[in-house]
C-alpha cells in the first residue's frame, strides 16, 4: 500500500484542514473533589498540511488519541498536539473535545443532585500552543419554595451563559463554574437585563489574574427566538 502522506504533490496548494471528527470516546477528566471523573466526549482532531503532502493516514489520529486514553486532560493537551504535529509532519495541529461534566449541586436554587455542564476544550499548536476552555452554564431562576402536593416548585430555565477563557496556569472546571454562578441572581423575576448579567460575569473574570482572555455570551431563551449579549477582554 502506498504511503499517501509522503507522496510529493507539485500543485503547491496547502490543505488547511484534514483529520477526523465526531469520535465518541470515553474520557477520564480531572475532578477536584473526586480526583477523577468518567465521562464520554466527542473528539475532533485535525492538522494543517504543507503543500508538499497529498494527504495523511487518518488512523494515525486515533492511534495518538489512544496513547493518552488514561490521561486526557487540560495538562496533556500540549503533549497530544505536539505528537500530532510531529508524527503527521503538519504545520499546525488542532484538538477539540466536547463533554458533559457532572457536579454535585446544592446551591441557591435549592437544587440537589448531579448537575451537568457542557464543556469544550480547544487546543491548537503552530509555533506556540493555544488552549481555550469553554463551559455552558444554565441560568435558572428559583420559584417560591412553598410545596404543592408535597413537591417544591421547579426552577425556571431562563437561559444560559457560555464562558470561554484562556489562562496562565491550570484552572479547575469547578472553580470557573462557581465563579460564574456566584454572579447570577436567583430571585423570582430576575435577572432583568442581559447586559447586566453579562457585565457581572465579565467583572468576576476580570478580577482573576490567572485568566488572560475571556469571552462571555449570555443568552435568554424565549418562545420562538432568543436574545443575547456578549463581552470579551484580552489581557495577553
Amino acid at each position: 500500500m502506498k504511503d499517501i502522506q509522503n507522496l510529493h504533490d507539485d500543485r503547491r496548494i496547502p490543505i488547511r484542514k484534514v483529520g477526523v471528527k465526531n469520535i465518541s470516546y470515553p474520557l477520564t477528566v480531572l475532578d477536584r473533589e473526586k480526583e477523577l471523573q468518567q465521562t464520554v466526549g466527542m473528539v475532533n482532531m485535525y492538522v494543517n498540511l504543507p503543500h508538499r503532502f497529498k494527504g495523511t493516514h487518518m488512523s494515525r489520529f486515533v492511534e495518538i488519541l489512544n496513547r493518552f486514553h488514561n490521561g486526557l486532560d487540560l495538562r496533556s493537551f500540549p503533549l497530544i498536539l505536539q505528537e500530532m504535529k510531529e508524527k503527521l509532519e503538519a504545520e499546525a495541529a488542532h484538538l477539540e473535545i466536547e463533554f458533559p461534566y457532572f457536579l454535585q449541586e446544592n446551591n441557591k436554587c435549592n437544587k440537589t443532585g448531579n448537575e451537568h455542564y457542557q464543556c469544550r476544550i480547544h487546543g491548537s499548536l503552530e509555533k506556540e500552543d493555544d488552549l481555550v476552555l469553554e463551559i455552558t452554564i444554565p441560568i435558572t431562576i428559583s420559584s417560591e419554595n412553598s410545596p404543592i402536593d408535597g413537591f417544591l416548585h421547579s426552577p425556571s430555565h431562563w437561559g444560559q451563559a457560555r464562558v470561554a477563557v484562556r489562562f496562565h496556569h491550570f484552572i479547575w472546571i469547578e472553580d470557573l463554574i462557581s465563579m460564574v454562578e456566584k454572579t447570577l441572581p436567583s430571585a423570582p423575576g430576575s435577572p432583568q437585563s442581559l447586559e447586566n448579567v453579562c457585565k457581572q460575569i465579565g467583572e468576576a473574570l476580570s478580577d482573576k489574574p490567572s485568566i488572560s482572555w475571556f469571552q462571555v455570551v449570555v443568552e435568554n431563551l424565549g418562545r420562538g427566538y432568543s436574545t443575547f449579549a456578549s463581552i470579551s477582554e484580552d489581557r495577553r
